[in-house]
């Protein structure tokens, strides 16, 4: 009787404490991704002059990776972490969400292209599909309460915001490429604060004037945490820094410029300055979640969207992120950090923009008290499109059947229950800058990397093949020593491309290559002397100028908006109209900039139009110059698709146009 009365009771408490175990929360989820972050831009990576102490003591909690990959640029990356698909599949392959969203049953890659285009290039998507079911989603409809803080740049119109992809709450602007208000409030306008500033849209406000946007997330993050710290979330901060245009806390400034790397390798104080903020808003989610209550019950990710930026605000590129040389910026930026980038990710080659290791390998820091080993490290190749089936795994739920993924689980990794299981891992960026380095796409197996070029290429410079164990500097390219492995990890990109319908660039079967092409000023120079100049005393920069059947057609091959062409103007003065017949499949945002009288001082200035997407289109640009025009830039949006000028002119107002007809042969 004794025992069966002993049985009965364990029984009851059993149904009575079941209920409770069934109901145990779910931990919380924290996804902290920072803009432009290079590999080693903290001290648990390795640097020794940025000041990152948050981000430190949080390696001391966590496993740390050194093999964590994203794609070259932001938007790509961004759309792979919500779906768990390498940009190949998605179709978002760059960074071009801030731009309007392509239209039903647009063709992403052409069937042929004018005679003077040697490659059929694709086009990247502008938005992330609606019809994806998001991590945002899933975490949703498994009872989590879910929020997007910061930058978005996965659309610029209203359905393909964060609201429609499964976030409860939501804080963003549009266009956002970069941060609102340049980083400080009000957000609506630019900092100066004069009429016609860049009317945004989203569900930000502003706050006290000189705010740092920074800060303000991490504000409305600590208030997130605390309205929702008696149920399960899932917090997506996407950080505004350490992106351009680098708005920085002068005080900080000022005490990393008297710093030195003793490493001699980093140096900007300005962005130096930007990791101390963006470090800061990391340790006020840190400490809110102690507050609350909730550091053992969340797990948090620390992750960049690409590899650091090594290549803006160089004297050498003369475009200083496209800012006009009165712009109060530009002197600030050479105050404080001369002529240097913004980072240095040495000992990786190059940085974000490119397929090196410098632009795709990024920090990534995984922490669950009790779960992830504290003070750990990884070296599991590991990325961006492994995230969503890797939060999953550990929250125990199952993947949607509708939703495809190219991401696999390392929750085993992350537990220490063994190696990760994946043969290969594939990095894909079909946007290069120039029509015969078409982009390209890699394949990591191990230690080894192979790089393919797509373009009209011999094979000596379409492969380049590395042993990252011995040669994480990609200095010494192997291809050609070992034609065996090169072989066996193209057919794994042949494999990749294959299953993922990549639109990667293609031979144009219409392409003539005997046309006149100018792609630098020096060439235009040349040609002139010979009598035979092609752009009419043009000259082309950030773009390849061709001319063909009196078009001219432009394909950039820098960064996006940097594409112009420029004439001297003579004595030209006063108002003058300027028009052109021009033609681009996608469009976008043009300008006339006149310099003035450079020897007196002039300050240039310029007017906006915008090219509409589709056929042939005549402009008119009315430009208020006041004395002389001087050199005259026209900017064009030529970038990976061209744009084809027909003829333009300028003309005082009321007097004959000079006209240039590009009619050379």
């Amino acid at each position: 009787m004794k025992a069966f009365l002993h049985l009965l009771l364990v029984t009851l408490h059993v149904w009575l404490v079941a209920p409770t175990f069934a109901a145990a929360r779910k931990p919380n989820v924290i996804v902290f991704l920072v803009d432009d972050m290079g590999w080693m831009d903290c001290g648990a990576y390795g640097s020794k002059y940025y000041e990152t102490p948050n981000m430190d003591r949080f390696a001391t909690r966590a496993m740390r990776f050194t093999d964590a990959y994203a794609q070259p640029l932001c938007s790509p990356t961004r759309c792979s972490l919500l779906t768990g698909k390498y940009s190949a599949r998605h179709g978002t392959t760059s960074a071009t969400g801030h731009q309007p969203p392509q239209p039903a049953g647009h063709k992403f890659l052409p069937d042929t292209a004018g005679p003077n285009q040697a490659m059929l290039t694709p086009e990247s998507k502008n938005y992330m599909e609606p019809s994806e079911y998001t991590l945002a989603e899933a975490l949703r409809d498994a009872g989590y309460r879910t929020a997007h803080l910061g930058k978005w740049h996965l659309g610029l119109t209203q359905p393909h915001w964060p609201e429609q992809q499964g976030f409860d709450v939501a804080f963003h602007c549009h266009p956002d490429p970069g941060p609102p208000g340049e980083y400080f409030s009000p957000y609506g306008v630019k900092p100066d604060g004069k009429p016609g500033g860049k009317n945004r849209v989203g569900t930000i406000t502003d706050g006290p004037p000189g705010e740092y946007i920074v800060d303000r997330l991490a504000d409305e993050a600590v208030k997130f945490i605390t309205e929702n710290k008696g149920r399960p979330f899932f917090l997506n901060l996407w950080n505004y820094g350490v992106h351009g245009p680098w708005g920085h806390k002068p005080e900080y400034t000022k005490a990393f410029s008297l710093k030195k790397d003793p490493r001699g390798v980093q140096g900007n104080p300005i962005m130096a300055s930007m990791l101390k903020s963006v470090d800061e808003c990391f340790g006020r989610i840190l400490d809110a979640l102690e507050k609350n209550g909730l550091a053992d019950d969340t797990i948090i990710v620390f992750n960049s969207d690409n590899g650091g930026n090594t290549h803006s605000n160089m004297a050498e590129d003369g475009k200083t992120e496209k800012r006009k040389a009165d712009d109060p910026f530009i002197t600030d930026w050479r105050k404080w950090a001369g002529n240097q980038p913004p980072t240095i990710n040495t000992p990786l080659r190059d940085g974000k923009g490119t397929l090196y290791e410098g632009g795709t390998r990024v920090p990534l820091m995984w922490a669950w008290p009790g779960h992830i080993k504290s003070g750990t490290t990884s070296d599991a190749v590991v990325g961006h499109i492994d995230l969503y089936p890797t939060l999953l795994d550990l929250l125990g739920l199952p993947r949607p059947a509708q939703q495809k993924m190219d991401g696999v689980s390392y929750a085993r990794v992350l537990r220490s229950e063994g190696a990760l299981e994946c043969k290969a891992f594939f990095n894909y960026f079909p946007h290069g800058k120039s029509p015969a380095k078409a982009g390209g796409v890699w394949a990591r197996s191990g230690d080894w990397k192979l790089i393919r070029w797509f373009g009209n290429l011999t094979d000596d410079v379409r492969f380049e093949l590395y042993n990252l164990r011995e040669d994480l500097s990609e200095t010494k390219n192997l291809a050609a020593a070992q034609p065996v492995r090169v072989k066996e990890l193209d057919a794994l990109i042949d494999g990749f491309l294959a299953d993922t319908g990549a639109t990667y660039p293609r031979p144009n079967p219409a392409y003539k290559p005997n046309v006149a092409r100018v792609a630098n000023p020096k060439a235009a120079a040349k040609a002139s002397a010979l009598g035979a100049d092609p752009l009419e005393g043009w000259k082309a920069r950030g773009c390849e100028a061709v001319v063909q059947d009196g078009v001219l057609t432009m394909t950039g091959t820098g960064k996006a908006g940097a594409a112009f062409l420029g004439h001297a103007m003579g004595k030209l003065q006063g108002s003058v109209v300027v028009k052109l017949r021009v033609r681009s499949a996608v469009g976008g945002v043009g300008k006339v900039e006149w310099m003035g009288d450079a020897a007196a001082g002039a300050e240039p200035k310029s007017v906006m139009f915008t090219v509409a997407a589709g056929d042939w289109q005549e402009l008119t640009v009315d430009v208020p110059a006041k004395g002389t025009l001087g050199t005259t830039r026209l900017y064009l949006p030529a970038g990976a698709q061209p744009v084809e000028l027909d003829w333009a002119e300028i003309a005082a107002k009321g007097a004959k146009p000079q006209r240039w007809e590009f009619n050379a042969k």
